[in-house]
C-alpha cells in the first residue's frame, strides 16, 4: 500500500491541474483554428476567457468569424499566438472589394506589412501591360486592376479611370517587379496588446488577472511539459526506490570485491565489464519552443511565396495548396508544410534544403 502512495499523489496533482483549466481552448469545427486567450468564441467560452475587442463567432458553415468595428465580418484562417498575428479573408470570396472600405481603426489590429495599391477601371480590351485582373470586381465591358508600382500608375492614368488608392495590410511587401495583383491573398494582421507572446513561448497560459478586465498574468509555465507538482511527485516516487536499489547494489558489489581480494572469485571484474559499456550518443533536433517560434504563413489563393520558385514542400514532395499553413526557417527563408518541418526539426537540427543549422535558441 505504501508503494502506491507516490503514484496516487502524482495522479492527484495531474488531475488537480487539469481541473484548473477553467478556460479551455475552443473551436468552431475540427478544421478551424483553435481559439484561446486573448480570443474567445462568445457562444463557447465565457467573457472572462477573452480580452476586450477579441470576440469571435461561428457562422452557419462553422467558419470562425472576426467582426471589425468599421469593416464588417471576416473569416479567420489562422492565428499565431506566439507572434501575435492573425490571417483573415472575405467570407464572400471578394477580398479586393472589402479592401476599398477597409478601416482598422477602433480595432486592436494593424497590418504586419502595409502597402499602397491603386485601383483602376479599364476597358475590357486594355491588356497592354499584361496586368492581373480582379475578377470579382470586373464585368463584361470593363476590367479592374490594382497595382503598387508607381510606373504602372503613371502609365494607366491617361487611359483608365482611377477608382481609389488604399493601404493594404499584405502578407509581405510586393517588390517593384510585381506590376499588379488580384489581392486575394489573406490579410495578415497583428495585435500589440495584450502582450502574451512571450508567455506562450515559455509554455505558459495567458489570461486575465483575477476580476480585472485588462490586467493579464502568465500562469502554469511548464518546463519540458511537466508541471512542478508532478516533478516533485516523480522525484519522491522514483527517487527513493532508486536510492534503495543503489544501496543494495553497493552492498552486493562490496561483498564481491572482498571475495575477489581473498582469491575466491578472481573473474569478478570480467563479469561486470558489460554493465559499464559506453552508450552511443543520441542525435536530437531542435527544442520545441524554438520550433514553435518560427513564423507561419497561411497560403492565399494565388499561392505566392517570397521565393517565386518555392511551390513544393521538399519534405513530403507535395505541391502547396491555398489555405495550407506553411512555416519558414528564418535563417534561410525556406518554406515547408508546418507539420512536415515540425516533425523534421524534432529529429534533425538542420534545414532539409540547404542543411544549414538554425540557432538552438
Amino acid at each position: 500500500m505504501k508503494i502506491l502512495t507516490p503514484f496516487v499523489t502524482l495522479l492527484f496533482l495531474l488531475c488537480t491541474e487539469a481541473s484548473g483549466e477553467t478556460c479551455a481552448p475552443a473551436f468552431c469545427s475540427r478544421e478551424e483554428p483553435v481559439i484561446r486567450f486573448p480570443f474567445r468564441i462568445g457562444s463557447h467560452q465565457r467573457e472572462s476567457c477573452g480580452y476586450p475587442g477579441f470576440d469571435l463567432s461561428c457562422d452557419g458553415m462553422n467558419q470562425t468569424i472576426l467582426e471589425l468595428p468599421n469593416s464588417g465580418k471576416f473569416t479567420v484562417l489562422g492565428i499565431d499566438y506566439a507572434e501575435q498575428e492573425i490571417w483573415v479573408n472575405d467570407p464572400e470570396a471578394c477580398l479586393p472589394k472589402r479592401l476599398l472600405s477597409l478601416n482598422l481603426s477602433g480595432s486592436p489590429f494593424a497590418g504586419v506589412y502595409s502597402q499602397d495599391f491603386t485601383f483602376f477601371n479599364c476597358s475590357s480590351s486594355y491588356f497592354k501591360y499584361r496586368l492581373n485582373p480582379i475578377a470579382c470586381l470586373s464585368g463584361s465591358n470593363y476590367t479592374v486592376f490594382a497595382t503598387s508600382s508607381p510606373r504602372i500608375v503613371t502609365a494607366l492614368s491617361p487611359s483608365c479611370a482611377l477608382v481609389k488608392t488604399v493601404t493594404v495590410p499584405v502578407e509581405w511587401p510586393f517588390d517593384e517587379q510585381v506590376i499588379s495583383s488580384d489581392l486575394s491573398v489573406d490579410l495578415r494582421l497583428q495585435w500589440g496588446a495584450p502582450q502574451c507572446g512571450r508567455c506562450v513561448l515559455r509554455g505558459g497560459r495567458c489570461g486575465l488577472r483575477g476580476n480585472s478586465t485588462t490586467e493579464i498574468e502568465c500562469t502554469n509555465i511548464r518546463q519540458r511539459g511537466i508541471p512542478r507538482g508532478a516533478r516533485y511527485a516523480i522525484i519522491v516516487g522514483v527517487g527513493i526506490p532508486a536510492i534503495l536499489f543503489l544501496l543494495g547494489l553497493l552492498c552486493f558489489l562490496c561483498g564481491r570485491v572482498k571475495s575477489c581480494a581473498r582469491g575466491r572469485r578472481p573473474a569478478v571484474v570480467g563479469e561486470f565489464a558489460t554493465a559499464v559499456a559506453p552508450q552511443s550518443a543520441l542525435v536530437s533536433g531542435l527544442d520545441g519552443v524554438v520550433i514553435e517560434s518560427y513564423p507561419k504563413i497561411v497560403l492565399g489563393e494565388s499561392k505566392r511565396l517570397p521565393k517565386p520558385d518555392d511551390s513544393t514542400c521538399s519534405i513530403c514532395l507535395s505541391e502547396y495548396q491555398p489555405k495550407e499553413t506553411l512555416k519558414t526557417i528564418p535563417q534561410c527563408n525556406h518554406c515547408f508544410h508546418a507539420n512536415c518541418i515540425d516533425e523534421w526539426l524534432r529529429l534533425n537540427a538542420t534545414c532539409p534544403v540547404c542543411r544549414n543549422s538554425p540557432p538552438q535558441s
